[in-house]
């Protein structure tokens, strides 16, 4: 609950919304609105019952077709699933007739075929927001999933492999090291637009591991070694935002460190200025 507050307050750290390294002044072109937060009631939070969970999923979820209603593309700063992330692909989805692609940063596939708190099939868990975000909307479909950062001895192969073999785009941190490079993974985002007509961007920022602004054990038992550095997760945001998005969220904040609160910041504002940047484009012919 403290990781959108921390935002705001790292936000107020800077005096415009003017970019140096652009020279933009982004909130020139865009507009842009807190809208708060979302009536999560407070007792899911120490009671996750399948009930109070189902409540909470509803809060965002109303909150996101709010911003959707309004033709604004909802940017969600939450803490964990599925109020951080199934509940913002879930409307995406079904407001789109076509497919809808999929950025992804995780260290975690979070794709286990049952929640492990409730064992409720009806919850998209921390561990499986995105099997059930699939399962549920037939639309997002695997062949426009790119799957950014995951490592190590953390899953289930029978998982991985049958993603892959659906056709999801995997992007280890070992083959973004050794083969690609930030340039390289760029040019893989291509896969979530292709015969798609939304694309849905999820930042789980535990991506950072050991790599990012603040060291790796601030995040306890979710940091791994050769975790993306905050430039190729600040960068990727700003590629999605050239390239276009109808929804972005973060889970999994790092606490506790105001570099990493301010990284949150830098994605948004990154990512605001592909999407102004595209547009001034376009304008100009």
């Amino acid at each position: 609950a403290a990781a959108p507050q921390r935002v705001r307050q790292q936000s107020i750290r800077y005096r415009s919304s003017y970019i140096q390294e652009f020279d933009m002044e982004v909130f020139e072109h865009l507009k842009v609105v807190d809208y708060g937060n979302a009536a999560i009631p407070p007792e899911s939070l120490v009671e996750p019952t399948v009930t109070n969970v189902l409540r909470a999923l509803a809060a965002v979820e109303e909150k996101v077709n709010h911003v959707l209603d309004a033709g604004a593309i909802p940017v969600v700063i939450g803490q964990n699933s599925p109020c951080g992330s199934y509940a913002i692909g879930r409307p995406i989805a079904q407001r789109t007739k076509g497919n809808v692609g999929q950025v992804s940063l995780d260290t975690h596939w979070d794709a286990a075929e049952l929640d492990e708190d409730t064992m409720d099939p009806r919850i998209g868990g921390s561990a499986s927001w995105k099997h059930k975000l699939y399962e549920h909307c037939p639309n997002f479909r695997p062949e426009n999933l790119v799957e950014i950062g995951e490592r190590g001895m953390l899953e289930n192969k029978d998982i991985i492999r049958r993603w892959i073999k659906n056709g999801t785009h995997f992007y280890p941190m070992w083959k973004v090291r050794t083969e690609l490079g930030i340039e390289g993974l760029v040019n893989e985002l291509h896969w979530a637009y292709e015969g798609t007509d939304a694309v849905y961007v999820h930042f789980d920022m535990d991506v950072l591991g050991g790599a990012g602004p603040a060291p790796g054990d601030i995040l306890g038992e979710l940091a791994e070694p050769i975790g993306m550095t905050d430039y190729e997760v600040i960068r990727i945001a700003h590629e999605v935002g050239r390239r276009g998005l109808d929804g972005m969220s973060f889970i999994c904040i790092p606490p506790g460190s105001a570099v990493v609160y301010r990284t949150i910041v830098y994605v948004i504002m990154y990512m605001l200025a592909g999407v102004a940047r595209t547009r001034l484009e376009k304008a100009k012919g």
